[in-house]
């Protein structure tokens, strides 16, 4: 992982010093361009930087792997940088272009281009040389040239430390992301295995109870054995019926709630009968938010479908500032709201108790209004973001279902 950074880091800090490199070059030969009469030689130069820079730019863009292959980027990169030597006749625009040399050595090689740039100011000290000895330039002008050859070693060692943080930056972001990976992974393997817990594995448990008896019963009582096989066969369906549901739920991806509470109300008024006026907006809450709220909604339909004997039910799913409102109100037979919740526990409403777990999961909470006689309404509010953060992504209309 770490020298596929690496590669990475070089080839994007290499194209940088390509083109880096041609910019300068041209803006010191077009100032020569002031400075000499003979200026056939300066339009060569920025002719042969611009087509061997677009060359280097082409070839690493097409095979970035090559960036894995210091030596070849070199030796090719040199046959360019004595072409400009040779044009430029050794003026500024050749030693722009060496120090971008020096840069790339760098960038691929790290420290260990110390060779090289040793060759390229022995080669750039040679010029100084030539041009010393045709000129008779002032002092101050000499201690200046001298200077350049020294300019790509200084380039090369920047380059070194610039692809290097890259590199490394890239490897700590790859670790972040692996890490955070890795910590969902094992959140979703802990949800699903709490889900499979209390619904399934208690279901399951309540049938494997049941079917021992059978053997005894058969044999004594037959007529309370048949009983007991339909009950088993029962406690599979439902086993079967949950699995499915939460296969289901783990399959919904939070993309669209409000779609999601559409089509479970659709379903479940296809299924059972009951009038559903399922109102709700599109909207994009966190996953683990989604997920408790579908399973709330679900619980809450399957508990009317068993206790309310109600005509029909009323769902809303809003959007707020700073959270999420699930509103289901039936019509049904209601009963006598306890106090607290572990009132309700006693009283055999294990469903609510659940769906109040789960929506303080999310650090939402869950209110109940019931009469006897005048039906349920069940609302659960739920944060969707932390102090400071972005709301919850709500794409600006509503839509609504009418199923029976």
């Amino acid at each position: 992982m770490a020298s596929v950074g690496r590669e990475v880091a070089a080839a994007a800090v290499a194209r940088a010093v390509l083109i880096g490199r041609a910019v300068v070059t041209i803006i010191a030969a077009a100032a020569a361009v002031l400075l000499v009469a003979d200026r056939w030689h300066i339009t060569a130069v920025i002719v042969l930087v611009v087509a061997g820079t677009a060359a280097e730019l082409a070839v690493l863009g097409r095979w970035p792997g090559l960036a894995a292959r210091p030596v070849v980027v070199i030796a090719a990169d040199a046959v360019l940088v004595l072409a400009v030597l040779v044009v430029s006749r050794g003026n500024a625009a050749y030693f722009c272009f060496a120090a971008g040399s020096g840069a790339l050595a760098g960038v691929l090689l790290g420290l260990r281009a110390l060779p090289v740039w040793a060759v390229q100011g022995a080669v750039g000290f040679t010029v100084i040389a030539g041009v010393l000895r045709r000129t008779d330039p002032p002092v101050d002008i000499v201690t200046f040239l001298v200077a350049y050859p020294i300019a790509g070693a200084l380039a090369g060692v920047g380059a070194a430390m610039a692809t290097a943080a890259l590199a490394n930056h890239l490897e700590f972001s790859t670790q972040m992301v692996a890490a955070a990976q890795r910590s969902a992974a094992a959140s979703e393997r802990a949800r699903l295995a709490r889900e499979l817990h209390d619904s399934v594995a208690k279901t399951l448990r309540g049938v494997s109870l049941a079917a021992l008896a059978l053997p005894p019963l058969l044999r004594r009582q037959p007529a309370l054995a048949e009983n007991l096989a339909e009950t088993v066969a029962a406690g599979a369906n439902a086993a079967a019926r949950q699995a499915r549901e939460l296969l289901e739920e783990m399959r919904f991806d939070g993309r669209n709630l409000g779609a999601g509470v559409r089509a479970v109300c659709h379903d479940w008024s296809a299924s059972t009968g009951i009038v559903v006026r399922a109102v709700a907006d599109d909207t994009e809450p966190p996953p683990a938010v989604a997920y408790e709220i579908m399973r709330i909604l679900r619980e809450a339909l399957t508990n009317i479908a068993r206790h309310s004997r109600a005509g029909s039910v009323a769902v809303h799913l809003g959007s707020q500032p700073d959270g999420l409102v699930l509103e289901i109100a039936d019509d049904g037979v209601g009963f006598a709201v306890p106090e607290d919740f572990s009132g309700l526990q006693s009283a055999g409403h294990f469903g609510l108790v659940g769906m109040d777990e789960r929506a303080r999961t999310v650090g939402g909470e869950l209110r109940i209004e019931a009469t006897p006689g005048a039906g349920t309404r069940i609302t659960v509010q739920v944060p969707v973001r932390a102090p400071g953060g972005p709301r919850p992504s709500v794409r600006g209309h509503r839509r609504s279902i009418g199923a029976r």
